[in-house]
């Protein structure tokens, strides 16, 4: 809108204000978002009409746009929040906690659960926070004071809050002066006019009653136009797509994708983005970015008081700019998605603050002109990878930082640990079933058995890659970590190449979707390899996919190399895109990592490349970055890093850009011999950037993090940590299991050649040559020193009592233990610039947590006998309740003021085991002393139904929400596997106990899923089992053979790949999952100073939720210790070698003489 339109605007609101339409006043101010009325929005705050509030405030603002907004509308809600609590009304409390404050949760986790806490107090005063909380009225007094300064100093309110000075009417004045100069050119003026419309111009009648002539042209009148609208433009939208097209689909969809189709003229770029059709311009105004001063206020974070230091508010101070820009805002179609961006000629960084940064929270970084952290960019070169063949795709793995996927255009794809420099795996194309693959194919392999890989790719968990290939085929594997892969599917997926591949969840079900020169895009069950969905409507071979998920909505991208985009959802109604891309070019496509912002690149068959950010919801070119060679060889590829930074291989150089600024930030040739476009991967964390050469190699280029990941890990031989895996069903007997496609007739399709865009390569069937490998003895790892690995005693000023139950808070910044006397600890590790994650290490001490009042967690123990007792107790998911018993009542806490919250079962029967249904935390299933469990509803205060089968106290409880059933395990050495929608027995087994061995008559046996869900950890002191639910077949066991030496407790890491095991002889074991085959062991002397005529050795130990490398320990003198490897290994021992790693399916295992020896 130009600049004379909104002071139009301007005067129709000054217009209506006189008239008296003061709610079309404040409607038009929302919407043009021109001018933020103070005085409204005071008395909206005072009445408490929140909803109108934030009605009128998304109209210049929304909640992610920059600190100052998040912190306005968090004060608002909260506030909501605390009236709620303040009348009593709970219900609206807790949906204003769940539908208003929520979203604060990614931002502070710890502030948002302190804030639903305040459910369970009688009066939310009580917090030392909320203390001097007054009335409802004086409360709203002091918010709006805070209120004000936060949007006076928001800069999206620059020039906003004050209209500029007019006369009275001023409207009118215009128009008088229109008509008395209307009236001036007619030809026979009257002296006194009759002016009856405002309609159409003005003209004095003749005398005989017929209208006046047209004033002839006059050179003075033809400079009005120029300066006067005659017509005020309209904002023009895009129009729905119809009921037609999306009767099948939900509403968010429209808000997606219907601008993608709604206006076709968008498809030419420059007329998306202004900026193109005038690049001088563009030009100019992004080489001059300007900083805009405001005043500055004490914002702080947001949390439930309000700030009181000034110095937190700007970490950055902006000096005035001595050059601003005049103020523009040019079209009509752009004003739509101009009037919320931010204002002209401040720096987009300001107004498009990422969403995970925290208000007041910057950094101490090296600041780039442009404004960013250069820091954080890979410009280090810190290895070189050697192929052997030109490389053609990269894929970093999604966890584990150091696992880099590599496929080549001689058809390997090669696994390689980047930090140690260790190729750890190596495939070459080759068909696993050709019985059943096409006569096509089959007659292809005769004449040449060559197959490029055009694309590798890991599953979002990294337990499955895979790997597409220039003929037909597509091939799966399981990577079950280290260098063990397995082959998992093959599917003869398109005819001619399959030019794409990518992961996908629709339904919660994993799926592979591929793409390929049949013009086809096909969707398969990833477990199976049936095919769900193919989508037809290409014109040409498809050349790229992206799939996503917004508002619950799945939908796919695709490309094809005549520039075509089209979007799909999982159904078969045709695509709801049909599209250009810039340049209508062969095309990538991909989201920032936090999935908000859609980017693409691609490089036409001229040679002239784009990249762009594109608006989804208006299906337009958003901004484009310059700075891209107008010749490029081959197709330029691209990446994404930090939600911040975009990356392109051009000009045999890598180029980065910040997402908000369309110039280059800076380029690097990471010390040259790169290809003219090479092939260039970040990896999840953005520390690691991957970018092929023209030597058949792989650089590994690293910003300051990565270069502490790649030294740190320079001796090691292996990956420093594994993935999610379920290594329990992956067959070792055949490479996969193979999938034909349809046998239908085959098309007849132009194939385009692999290297079409690219430069040429003389050498695609270059190989290293295979020189075998000296197989090295392997050899437990045994820790019997401190120096040898990281541990910390925790802190303990409280009765040294034996710890029979410990645990990991869900969010790991926690361990709670439950002591022999009933006693409840809590250690907490708290944010600090030697810990910044706030999470639980052995490098900070933890605080022995009590709330102010001094109380302890303690359970009931009146007529109770502690030495028959089974303590219990199960964590709430969110962290906020406790639920124990020791013997007596059970009881349920609070875990941040430590109250009782209730208490219930009186024994007899005692509880002895407790687990919260995951799907329903008022929902627990209660292990009983006279073997039966009860399904209890915390909320309803009643047993919903009691479960019979075990013939002694039950002593393990474990849900799983995938396979939804509850396994329970009791002394009598039963499992029984029970169903939770019907809780009827689908299954029971006794376990196996080994011949000489008589177990204690009340044994414990204690349960845990395996992250997979699928797969449950059974500890008996005699063993450690795995059996899969529901059916619960054996896979794999390990018995201790010396009877002097029992298990007292075992736990999967947080990955799945280990398990973590006690013994009372005080040693520690870490065995691998695959295969329960011994890694390393810790003797009770490498941690535990001995004391004459003591015995202490672990009783319990807990695996931190999200350090796959890190536990606890709980010990009969009642110390808890936190154990780590070394910073410089980054893992616990060496695993065993693939062959020794061969475990039973269904029998037990007999431990090897290296376990043994242990022993």
């Amino acid at each position: 809108m130009s600049s004379l339109s909104r002071e139009l605007v301007v005067l129709i609101l000054q217009f209506l204000d006189e008239e008296k339409y003061k709610e079309t006043v404040h409607k038009l101010e929302k919407e043009s978002g021109f001018f933020f009325n103070m005085k409204y929005f005071e008395d909206m705050v005072v009445n408490g009409e929140w909803e109108e509030v934030e009605k009128y405030l998304s109209g210049f603002t929304k909640l992610e746009d920059n600190r100052y907004s998040m912190k306005i509308f968090f004060e608002i809600r909260k506030q909501k929040y605390l009236e709620a609590l303040d009348r009593k009304d709970n219900a609206r409390a807790v949906e204003i906690l769940v539908k208003d404050l929520k979203v604060f949760s990614s931002f502070n986790e710890d502030l948002f659960k302190e804030i639903a806490l305040l459910l369970t107090l009688q009066n939310f005063r009580e917090n030392d926070q909320l203390s001097k909380y007054g009335d409802t009225k004086s409360a709203r007094t002091i918010m709006l004071s805070e209120l004000k300064k936060l949007v006076e100093a928001n800069p999206l309110f620059r020039d906003k809050l004050h209209l500029p000075p007019l006369k009275n009417s001023r409207l009118r004045t215009l128009i008088n002066q229109s008509l008395n100069w209307q009236h001036q050119l007619c030809k026979n003026p009257k002296s006194n006019p009759d002016i009856k419309t405002l309609f159409v111009d003005h003209a004095c009648g003749q005398a005989n009653g017929g209208q006046a002539p047209s004033p002839a042209p006059n050179p003075l009148m033809s400079q009005i136009p120029s300066q006067i609208p005659s017509q005020i433009p309209k904002v023009s939208g895009f129009p729905s797509m119809g009921p037609v097209a999306f009767q099948h689909a939900q509403a968010p969809l429209a808000n997606s994708l219907a601008g993608w189709m709604a206006n076709q003229t968008m498809a030419n770029p420059s007329v998306a983005n202004p900026s193109m059709a005038n690049p001088s311009m563009s030009n100019q105004s992004a080489a001059n970015p300007t900083s805009v001063p405001h005043q500055s206020v004490p914002i702080g974070s947001i949390g439930l008081t309000p700030p009181s230091n000034p110095a937190s508010m700007i970490k950055r101070p902006r000096t005035p700019p001595s050059n601003i820009p005049v103020m523009d805002y040019q079209t009509a179609d752009s004003d739509n998605l101009l009037k919320r961006q931010r204002p002209y000629g401040m720096p987009e960084e300001v107004s498009n603050m990422p969403g995970n940064v925290m208000p007041g929270m910057f950094p101490g970084l090296s600041i780039h002109p442009l404004g960013v952290a250069t820091d954080e960019l890979p410009k280090t070169v810190m290895a070189t990878l050697r192929q052997g063949s030109a490389v053609r795709t990269l894929d970093f793995h999604p966890t584990i930082h150091n696992i880099l996927l590599v496929g080549t255009y001689a058809g390997e794809f090669i696994l390689w640990d980047v930090a140690s420099k260790v190729r750890l795996a190596v495939r070459t194309f080759t068909l696993w079933d050709k019985a059943n693959c096409s006569v096509t194919l089959q007659a292809n392999m005769i004449n040449d058995a060559y197959a490029s890989v055009n694309r590798v790719i890991w599953s979002p968990d990294g337990n499955l890659f895979g790997v597409a290939y220039a003929k037909h085929i597509v091939h799966l594997f399981a990577y079950m970590g280290g260098d063990d892969i397995r082959g998992h599917l093959e599917i003869e997926a398109h005819m001619g190449s399959v030019n794409d591949l990518a992961f996908s969840n629709p339904n919660k079900q994993l799926c592979i979707i591929s793409c390929g020169d049949d013009k086809t895009i096909k969707v398969w069950d990833a477990a199976t390899g049936a095919k769900q969905f193919t989508f037809d409507g290409h014109e040409a071979p498809v050349y790229s996919l992206c799939p996503h998920n917004k508002e619950n909505i799945e939908f796919i991208f695709s490309t094809s190399i005549d520039g075509k985009i089209k979007a799909w959802l999982y159904d078969t109604l045709g695509s709801r895109v049909d599209y250009e891309a810039p340049g209508r070019s062969c095309t990538t496509m991909a989201y920032s990592n936090d999935g908000t912002r859609l980017f693409s690149c691609g490089t036409s068959k001229d040679g002239e490349s784009y990249i762009v950010e594109w608006n989804e919801t208006e299906g337009a070119v958003k901004r484009t970055y310059n700075g891209l060679s107008k010749r490029s060889v081959g197709v330029v590829q691209f990446d994404t890093a930090k939600n911040r930074y975009l990356a392109a291989g051009d000009e045999c150089k890598i180029k980065y850009w910040n997402m908000d600024n369309s110039n280059v930030l800076c380029s690097i040739d990471a010390e040259g011999n790169l290809q003219a476009s090479p092939s260039i991967r970040f990896n999840k964390a953005g520390t690691l950037l991957a970018v092929s050469t023209t030597d058949n190699s792989v650089k590994i280029v690293a910003n300051t993090d990565g270069i502490r990941l790649m030294r740190s890990a320079e001796s090691r031989v292996g990956p420093s940590k594994a993935p999610i895996i379920s290594p329990f069903s992956a067959s070792t007997s055949a490479p996969g299991t193979s999938v034909a496609a349809d046998r239908s007739s085959p098309r007849n399709v132009a194939i385009t050649p692999p290297n079409e865009f690219g430069p040429s390569l003389p050498d695609l069937k270059a190989r290293i040559p295979d020189e075998p490998e000296k197989p090295k003895p392997w050899k437990m790892t045994e820790f019997s020193e401190p120096s040898q690995f990281r541990a910390s005693k925790l802190p303990d000023n409280l009765l040294a009592v034996r710890i029979v139950r410990l645990i990991y808070t869900n969010a790991g910044s926690s361990i709670l233990a439950l002591a022999y006397n009933a006693v409840h600890k809590l250690w907490k590790w708290q944010r600090s610039e030697r810990n910044t994650s706030g999470k639980a290490t052995s490098s900070v001490p933890p605080q022995l947590w009590q709330p102010p009042s001094g109380i302890l967690m303690t359970n009931d123990i009146s007529d109770t006998n502690l030495e028959m007792a089974v303590p219990c107790f199960a964590l709430s998911k969110n962290d906020s309740y406790v639920m124990s018993a020791s013997g007596g009542k059970i009881s349920l806490f609070n875990m941040g003021t430590f109250k009782t919250m209730t208490s219930f079962m009186l024994p007899p029967p005692a509880a002895t085991s407790l687990a919260f249904r995951p799907e329903d935390n008022n929902i627990v299933a209660i292990g009983m002393e006279d073997g039966t469990v009860q399904i209890y509803n915390v909320r309803l205060d009643e047993v919903k139904t009691q479960l019979k089968s075990h013939q002694k106290r039950v002593t393990g409880l474990a849900f799983s929400s995938t396979l939804n059933v509850l396994v329970s395990a009791g002394a009598d050495t039963q499992l029984c596997v029970w169903g939770t929608q019907e809780w009827d027995r689908k299954a029971h087994k006794s376990l196996t106990i080994p011949t000489g061995r008589t177990p204690k008559a009340l044994a414990q046996t204690r349960l845990q899923f395996h992250p997979d869900q699928m797969h449950i950890l059974v500890i008996h002191e005699t063993q450690i089992a795995v059996f899969e639910a529901p059916k619960l077949d054996l896979v794999h066991q390990w018995i201790t053979r010396d009877s002097n030496s029992t298990i007292t407790d075992a736990a999967y890491s947080c990955d799945g790949q280990s398990i973590y095991a006690t013994f009372d002889d005080g040693s520690l074991c870490i065995f691998t999952t695959a295969g329960l085959k011994m890694r390393c062991r810790i003797t009770q002397s490498a941690y535990l100073n001995p004391v004459p005529n003591s015995r202490a050795y672990p009783v319990v130990i807990a695996a931190h939720p999200s350090e796959p490398c890190q536990f606890a320990i709980g010990l009969t003198n009642g110390e808890v210790h936190l154990m780590e490897p070394l910073e410089t290994e980054g893992k616990w021992g060496v695993a065993p070698p693939p062959e020794n790693r061969a475990g039973t399916s269904g029998s037990p295992a007999a431990p090897s003489a290296a376990d043994q020896s242990s022993r």
